[in-house]
This record gives C-alpha cells, sequence and structure tokens, in this order.
C-alpha cells in the first residue's frame, strides 16, 4: 500500500459517496487509474464495504448497552449456538469475542431503559449457554471511528 492508496482511502472514509472523479483529483491521478487502484482495494479486501451509519437515537434507539457475556463453558459447539442466537436478534448491533473474565460483549440498542427491559427478559436471557449477564448503559459516544490508513 502506497502513498496513493492511503489518500484514497482516507478520502473514501471521509465521504463514500465521493465521485471517481474527484476522488481522482485528490489522488492525483487519471479517473481510469483510479477506478483500477479502487477496484484493486475492494478486491484485495482492504475495502471491505460501503455502508451508510444512522443515527441511533434519530430511529429512535435512545439506550445503548454494552453486555459483557460469560458463558458456561468454551466449546466450539456452545460458542457457535451462542454466536447464532446472538445474531438473530435485531436489537443487537454487535458481537465480540474477547479474551478475560468474560466471553463476548454484545453492544445493544433499544428505544428507552422499558424496551431495554423487554429485549433483555425476551431475548437475551433467553441466549443459550449464559452463565452471567453484565450490562452497562452508555451516557454518551464520545467518538467512534474505522482505521485510519497510516505510513508504513
Amino acid at each position: 500500500m502506497d502513498r496513493i492508496d492511503r489518500t484514497i482511502l482516507t478520502a473514501l472514509q471521509s465521504n463514500a459517496r465521493i465521485s471517481n472523479v474527484e476522488l481522482a483529483a485528490l489522488a492525483g491521478l487519471s479517473a481510469s487509474a483510479c477506478l483500477r487502484r479502487v477496484s484493486q482495494l475492494e478486491k484485495s479486501g482492504v475495502i471491505d464495504g460501503y455502508h451508510a451509519t444512522l443515527n441511533a437515537s434519530r430511529m429512535g434507539h435512545d439506550v445503548l448497552v454494552l453486555m459483557q457475556i460469560t458463558l458456561r463453558g468454551q466449546s466450539a459447539e456452545m460458542m457457535a449456538e451462542f454466536e447464532a442466537a446472538a445474531a438473530d436478534i435485531p436489537q443487537v448491533l454487535a458481537c465480540f469475542l474477547i479474551a478475560g473474565e468474560s466471553d463476548y460483549i454484545l453492544r445493544v440498542a433499544a428505544r428507552d431503559v422499558a424496551d431495554f427491559g423487554r429485549v433483555h427478559s425476551e431475548y437475551l436471557s433467553a441466549l443459550p449457554h449464559v452463565l452471567r449477564m453484565e450490562s452497562s448503559f452508555i451516557l454518551r459516544e464520545v467518538f467512534h471511528r474505522s482505521l485510519t490508513p497510516t505510513p508504513d
């Protein structure tokens, strides 16, 4: 990855809807050369996809919760069953397998505290193989970012 690739990636992170002509100008390339570079970054998996960032609060989900989950065991079967069940809950926005005292961290969205209580009692408490759950309510997101391309 060279300086031009890093310029392209930084620009796309800032505005994934930038036109190829504008991106080429920023990178100092012709439009066709820029398109080839972007295509190669996509094919190599450096660019994983293009996404719209949605504002949870404006969509009626004012409560975000981080949940630490400890399973009864760590067999591959238990973990696979837990992960599949967690993926089926639409309010679970992210699931991370972690090292440490807990096994997983979930990021959960809810409309309000009562809605979180409902999601917890109907779905989260029914997740398979759970020994312990601990919820931490997010008061404010300070920042959220993707990895920024840096020089080698």
